[in-house]
């Protein structure tokens, strides 16, 4: 496996050990990962991996490595087998009863509720989720455990209504480069769609195209198939309309199979299912963008099979993951503290639905504050894309500072089509107190003199930008972490 130290690409290995397959990897950096999976008996060897080809009979490549890598030029030679990441997780998951959770938005939220839950229901899942959280190995009941993306769990399912089929695995599927298209899963979610990597599908309607076609890789409904999506946000008519799953809706909306009540003051959600099937718990995450991850990480379990109350149950004591809407704490300023957030949101719909929530939970201007955004887009194909989207997801923030657009996947000539300043002029066109800062030590600086007590900071995207937020919550002379 090349760059087996990555969080899908590791949590991939240990599944195949557990099926009795011999593993071996490279990963270009040693780091906690890659030393776990040694004590578990997976070799790693810290390098490019040239020679991998020479010692394997099928070989599994992340998206990082390059096409023209020796070791690939090597197996074609050897008329050796190479799978990309999302291949190979759609042969495991065809072993297994699979939970595939897809969306523009709120995946690994989802994915990160529903392993918790079905850990604490006690049908042992195996999941791999897109980032860390310190609930997914034991469950969101037990006491917090290691920040980790995936768990491995039981070969069979050892309790609930599937008892004894095989094992749940619970996996994001991701739309990029029609990726999810390699996945086989049983019960798959789909919570919304969006305009989105426009760069490969060129409009809207090559993307529903896209989940359209996910979903018509579903087993029929007597095979067990089922398809929970969105009842609104998610063009379900196109969607499913060639799918030969049962098809349930979940949303806010009364008609909707599985119908999501939130109560924003507490927090607290309801919903209502097929059958009787209730469940209601109080929501430690902010927004009703989570209320609706947590409505649909509730279907889906239930549809798995574990018992409603003790999904609520999970889902009220979950805590969340890293960087979505993460609270790292409050730096101390002169005069009092300074909130601080990281967020991975990085599309217009994400930047807005978090913001929004952040300002309702935290109302920085009653006690003098403003709510400050660092925000660095991610890709220039997207922010020219969306434009005037993202302009207009930022309107409940008082500051905003945009560093360089991080650059990964577009052309030179992309790059030259969009710049930071485009999305800075666009900001200050709608009244946004917008600012062009580089690098990001220079960000850190202007929050330093700029930041004053009862502010509200929030790092937002998903490059590097978490430097910012841990740059700044470092220089403090005692930054106050809240778990």
């Amino acid at each position: 496996m090349l760059g087996i130290g990555g969080a899908g690409m590791s949590a991939l290995a240990r599944l195949l050990a557990s099926m009795g397959t011999r593993v071996a990897g490279f990963d270009a950096t040693e780091s906690p990962t890659t030393d776990r999976l040694r004590e578990e008996g997976i070799p790693v060897t810290i390098g490019p991996g040239h020679d991998a080809a020479d010692h394997a009979q099928v070989l599994i490549a992340t998206a990082a490595i390059p096409k023209d890598h020796p070791a690939l030029t090597r197996a074609q030679i050897l008329g050796l087998p190479v799978l990309t990441y999302p291949q190979a997780l759609g042969l495991v998951m065809r072993g297994r009863t699979g939970l595939a959770v897809a969306g523009t938005h709120g995946k690994s939220t989802t994915v990160a509720m529903l392993g918790a839950a079905l850990v604490d229901a006690g049908l042992d899942p195996s999941v791999i989720a897109g980032a860390a959280s310190p609930q997914l190995a034991h469950g969101a009941l037990a006491k917090p455990g290691a920040w980790v993306g995936s768990r491995l769990g039981a070969p069979s399912i050892p309790n609930g209504t599937r008892f004894g089929k095989p094992g749940l695995l619970v996996a994001e599927a991701c739309e990029f480069n029609r990726s999810f298209h390699n996945l086989l899963p049983t019960i798959a979610g789909i919570a919304n769609v969006e305009a989105d990597h426009l760069d490969i599908y060129g409009s809207l309607d090559g993307v529903i195209e896209a989940f359209a076609h996910f979903a018509s890789l579903l087993p029929s409904e007597h095979e067990g198939g089922t398809l929970l999506i969105g009842h609104d946000g998610a063009h379900r008519r196109e969607v499913a309309a060639g799918s030969r799953a049962l098809v349930q809706t979940v949303g806010f909306s009364p008609q909707a199979d599985w119908c999501i009540q939130y109560e924003q003051s507490r927090g607290r959600v309801e919903v209502r299912g097929p059958g009787l099937v209730q469940g209601a718990w109080t929501l430690r995450l902010p927004g009703a963008h989570n209320a609706a991850n947590s409505g649909m990480a509730f279907a889906l379990a239930c549809t798995a099979g574990a018992d409603p109350s003790l999904i609520a149950r999970s889902l009220s004591a979950f805590a969340g993951l890293e960087r979505r809407c993460q609270l790292l704490g409050d730096r101390p300023v002169a005069g009092g503290t300074v909130r601080v957030y990281d967020d991975y949101g990085h599309h217009p719909s994400e930047v807005d639905a978090t913001l929004r929530a952040i300002r309702q939970a935290e109302a920085p201007e009653t006690r003098g504050g403003r709510l400050i955004v660092v925000f660095q887009p991610h890709q220039h194909s997207r922010t020219r894309f969306l434009l005037e989207e993202f302009a207009a997801a930022f309107s409940c923030a008082d500051v905003v500072f945009v560093p360089e657009i991080y650059f990964v996947r577009d052309s030179e000539a992309e790059k030259q089509r969009v710049c930071a300043e485009d999305l800075v002029q666009r900001l200050r066109d709608r009244a946004v107190d917008a600012w062009h800062r580089h690098p990001f030590e220079a960000i850190v600086d202007q929050l330093e003199r700029d930041c004053r007590p009862g502010d509200v900071l929030v790092i937002m995207g998903a490059g590097p930008v978490w430097e910012v937020g841990a740059s700044f919550m470092g220089r403090g002379p005692k930054a106050v972490v809240h778990a």
